[in-house]
């Protein structure tokens, strides 16, 4: 009826006006609803852990941050009679909430006690946990006093404001694995934890026990979803000889089903040492090595393998075939397990030069060969400064981010695409010249494992 008369008359009916309704803030005890459609639920939200920085109407029907007010069209020849959401059995209340983004279900758990059950049960985490996206988000945080930082949903492409449980450091060793993050202070704390970023849930570990003072750690984490159980890896290397030649390795592995921490297993290495670079991929140990013999090419890289399986207490002295080596000279490398195969991504050093990076380059390793996926275009290069250890770099699922320490630009590789785009621009400001920003990826999941 309104519309044939707008079209008559240019003019809305008399009796017809447009209201703006305010939305109140706090949750009402029960909500309502008028016609059973995912357009039609209002959401109340009071969390510190998820915001928007912007206000969009035309975000409605995403499921994400509802602005404050909507425009209500109302005749006044017509009342309706809300309805009240409780008369629903759960299955359905189930089936609404597994429609909405997954930024949106914690939302959703403030509106009411019905919901805010149903988003914390075991069944709805193993059940409807299929239509999370399998997309991988990025953290980025900087050397604050606060644990805050800003969220980046991969699939909507948009930022939020983000609270994790506990206080991380921008020199804490992080490894994610399939949902899970693990965080290791090995300098000035003797634990570290393993959460998920989405349910806030985490659980801490004593560190493994040093066998004396460590120069260089490296933090390695796989989880294995069929099994339940996670794995822990610390490599550790103290120097062994004056000259630098000799260096002491030790791998402690941890088996959450044990839950303890295996015998750690001893070696030495001649003319390498391990840095703070380590990945496990398919229940391999992939750490990265530097020589450390005088040669013409600095910042020679190389790669060890240990297998998780082996029932072998020492390797004993690794030997120069042992070592896998790098591409091509690097000025520093990170390593991850995208897609079921082991990842590097390194600054390559120039000729004449090789502490000052011209290039990033992206390869997957094949046998003991490595493969050269991509290198990053010429035009995104110059955002990452020219030192040779600038950017931080982890990847999960089909997606790689590449961010600089000085400043919250985020780039992304797609494995399956091949292409390098930027990520939406991050609220972040940088508050002092010499600040540090860092980050990681991780699988978004409702279940801790």
């Amino acid at each position: 009826m309104y519309r044939s008369w707008r079209r008559k008359y240019k003019r809305p009916p008399p009796g017809y006006k447009q209201v703006w309704r305010p939305v109140h803030r706090s949750p009402p005890a029960s909500v309502a609803f008028t016609v059973p459609t995912m357009d039609s639920f209002h959401f109340y939200v009071n969390e510190a852990s998820w915001s928007d920085e912007e206000t969009e109407i035309t975000r409605k029907g995403t499921g994400v941050f509802l602005p404050n007010l909507e425009l209500i069209e109302s005749d006044n020849s017509q009342e309706e009679n809300p309805v009240p959401i409780d008369i629903l059995p759960d299955d359905i209340h189930e089936r609404i909430l597994s429609c909405l983004p997954l930024s949106a279900i914690f939302k959703a758990s403030c509106v009411c006690k019905k919901w805010n059950q149903i988003v914390h049960s075991k069944k709805f985490t193993l059940k409807d946990a299929n239509f999370l996206s399998e997309k991988t988000w990025y953290f980025m945080f900087t050397s604050s006093i606060e644990p805050v930082g800003y969220l980046y949903d991969s699939g909507l492409r948009k930022w939020y404001n983000f609270e994790l449980p506990f206080m991380v450091h921008h020199t804490w060793h992080i490894a994610p694995s399939c949902g899970l993050v693990c965080f290791m202070d090995d300098e000035t704390s003797k634990e570290m934890y393993i959460c998920n970023p989405i349910s806030r849930e985490y659980e801490t570990l004593k560190n493994p026990p040093s066998l004396g003072f460590s120069v260089y750690s490296a933090l390695a984490f796989s989880v294995d979803q069929s099994k339940s159980k996670y794995t822990i890896s610390v490599v550790r290397s103290i120097q062994a000889s004056d000259d630098f030649l000799l260096w002491n390795i030790s791998i402690h592995v941890y088996n959450s089903n044990e839950k303890t921490w295996l015998p750690p297993v001893m070696g030495t290495m001649e003319g390498w040492r391990p840095g703070d670079v380590s990945a496990i991929c398919n229940n391999i140990l992939y750490i990265l090595v530097f020589c450390t013999r005088p040669n013409e090419v600095q910042n020679f890289h190389g790669l060890i393998t240990y297998n998780l399986d082996n029932s072998e207490s020492s390797f004993g002295v690794l030997r120069e075939e042992s070592v896998i080596s790098a591409p091509c000279a690097l000025t520093c490398g990170r390593l991850m397990s995208v897609q079921g195969k082991l990842v590097l991504v390194g600054g390559i050093g120039r000729p004449d030069r090789p502490g000052v990076i011209k290039g990033i380059g992206i390869w997957v390793l094949s046998g003991r060969a490595w493969m050269e996926i991509s290198r990053m275009p010429h035009k995104f290069v110059q955002g990452f400064g020219e030192l040779d250890d600038v950017f931080a770099s982890s990847g999960g699922g089909d997606l790689i981010y590449i961010q600089s320490y000085g400043g919250t630009a985020l780039l992304v590789y797609d494995m399956d695409t091949r292409q390098w785009f930027w990520s939406q621009r991050c609220m972040m400001h940088k508050k002092f010249p010499l600040e540090i920003f860092s980050g990681f990826c991780f699988e978004p999941r409702l279940q801790y494992l």
